[in-house]
């Protein structure tokens, strides 16, 4: 089981701020957080889409969508804080 951690407008505009999931990959936790944040918010916009501009960082360090994932990690999302 990983903790996911949501910053900036995921988390504003989710509502969650943590959650605990089982997932081997950050390509296969994203999904996974969006599906569980649509269980507890059905009025919820964030998606997928939105997770593709965030920096995902495991055990505070910065990863890629391919990295794996172990039992006790920490995974926080973070999303752009300005476009360009």
């Amino acid at each position: 089981m990983v903790t996911v951690k949501l910053f900036g407008t995921l988390r504003i505009d989710s509502g969650v701020k943590e959650l605990r999931l089982e997932a081997g990959s950050i390509r296969e936790l994203v999904p996974l957080v969006c599906r569980e944040i649509r269980r507890q918010r059905p009025d919820c916009a964030v998606g997928e889409k939105d997770f593709r501009a965030c920096l995902a960082a495991v055990n505070g360090v910065r990863v890629s969508p391919r990295a794996k994932l172990r039992d006790g990690d920490v995974v926080s999302f973070f999303p752009a804080a300005a476009g360009g």
